[in-house]
Order: C-alpha cells, then sequence, then structure tokens
C-alpha cells in the first residue's frame, strides 16, 4: 500500500492547511460518511504525529502517514490525493495495489 499526493494537493495543504516544513499529515478511518471502499465509513485528515505508521510518504519535507491501526480501512488499496476542480476540495480515490 502506498500513499500518492499530486501537486495541486501538495498546494492545497499548503494554502488551505498552511502546512509547513517538517509537520505530518495522519490519514485516518473514520466512522460515517461512505467511501468506495467501506461503506459507512470515509476517510479523515488531520496534522498529527506518528506513533506505529505502516504507510508514509514525505514530500517537500511533510510528512504523509497511514498508522497501523486504520490499515484496514484501505483493504490492500493505494490512496491517491488529488484536488476535485469544481470543489477546490481534495479528492480521495483508490486503486488496488
Amino acid at each position: 500500500m502506498k500513499i500518492f499526493i499530486s501537486t495541486d494537493a501538495l498546494k492545497w495543504f499548503h494554502d488551505e492547511m498552511e502546512v509547513q516544513n517538517g509537520e505530518t499529515i495522519r490519514f485516518y478511518a473514520r466512522y460515517g460518511g461512505t467511501s468506495p471502499i467501506n461503506e459507512g465509513f470515509s476517510l479523515g485528515m488531520t496534522i498529527d504525529t506518528p506513533v506505529i505508521p505502516s504507510v508514509t510518504v514525505t514530500i517537500e519535507n511533510i510528512l504523509f502517514f497511514i498508522e497501523e491501526k486504520d490499515e484496514w480501512f484501505f483493504n490492500g488499496h493505494d490512496l491517491y490525493v488529488d484536488v476535485d476542480t469544481k470543489t477546490e476540495e481534495l479528492a480521495y480515490s483508490y486503486k488496488k495495489a
């Protein structure tokens, strides 16, 4: 399993969340909502400190990660993070690894 962050998504993190070099962004499973890979759950995202990260990627000195306890949500899929051009919000897609 891997995390892919588009150039537009990286810009979104800088502009919308004011993420600075050295900060860490966690993607996690949250109860409620929907996703194409897990009904009743959706993907959340927050600035957080890694505890037991199972998947990481560092881009421009920003660490993006998924904790081991949230790995079940992805069900063997890679996470792709981009920006929806209509809403100008983050858009997540999943592809089987």
